[in-house]
């Protein structure tokens, strides 16, 4: 039943009130791998779980004062940076299930690690591909550039890229989805014929029904290009989705739109 749990919280709309239980459930989740450390289940869970927490709450409180109190901000921001590798590591272990020595494979030879991945695997595999380059994805993001994690770059292209090349339109498009997350997150500047064919393949596969996804686009492309058009019309679109016409993401949705409400907020800081 916990193992499944997830469901729960992605299709409740009431952002608090799941930050206020998601704790206990994931040191409950915890407690029971201390005693089960091989349950695929719950080492998914756990590692979608503190994946989520990490990112719409103390992230997301990091962010929102890095302007008023910058020593608070980063403060968050190394706890969040702890929350994504726990989830990173609960994701990686899901991943030696099946391939064994996997995470140590990965940290000096990633592609060649990722490659080890069986496509007889792939639909237990790809869920934790996308948990372990999401975390530790996010957790290069919050680490204020510090070289030891930005030499893991590596690992999450290559997880995230192989988990494409066994199911691209897994769970209706994130992984496209997270490949222009991941752009954004980098604050580089990206393959925009690129970027435009994850958009238009994540688009098709979710059926407009994502708003993180223009959230995403707005913030990996429309910044970079200086376009408030595009960027405005990105956002307004991002409010526009509908939480019901995908009960399953009606939480993903209420945290996409709440940063969309927030980047719009900062336009005139954004786009100069």
């Amino acid at each position: 039943m916990l193992a499944q749990g997830g469901s729960v919280y992605e299709s409740d709309e009431d952002i608090e009130l799941v930050g206020g239980a998601l704790p206990f459930s994931l040191k409950l989740i915890e407690s029971l791998l201390a005693e089960s450390p091989d349950q695929s289940g719950l080492l998914l869970a756990a590692s979608r779980g503190f994946v989520l927490y990490a990112y719409a709450y103390v992230h997301w409180e990091a962010e929102q004062i890095k302007l008023t109190d910058l020593d608070k901000a980063h403060a968050l921001e190394d706890r969040a940076v702890k929350l994504y590798l726990r989830g990173l590591h609960h994701g990686l272990h899901g991943l030696s299930l099946t391939t064994p020595k996997f995470e140590e494979t990965l940290s000096k030879a990633p592609l060649q690690a990722v490659q080890e991945i069986s496509s007889t695997t792939a639909e237990k595999d790809v869920p934790f591909l996308y948990w372990s380059a999401a975390a530790l994805g996010l957790a290069i993001s919050a680490s204020k550039s510090e070289p030891e994690m930005l030499a893991r770059l590596p690992e999450v292209e290559a997880m995230l890229d192989r988990a494409l090349e066994l199911d691209e339109s897994w769970n209706r498009g994130t992984l496209h989805e997270f490949k222009i997350l991941w752009a954004a997150a980098q604050r580089v500047p990206a393959d925009q014929t690129a970027l435009q064919f994850h958009f238009d393949r994540a688009l098709a596969l979710s059926e407009g029904h994502r708003a993180s996804l223009f959230v995403s686009m707005a913030e990996a492309v429309s910044i970079g290009k200086q376009d408030r058009e595009e960027f405005t019309a990105l956002l307004e679109a991002a409010l526009a989705v509908d939480p019901e016409k995908d009960p399953d993401q009606r939480l993903l949705n209420a945290i996409a739109q709440r940063r969309a409400e927030w980047l719009l907020g900062r336009i005139d800081e954004l786009i100069l």
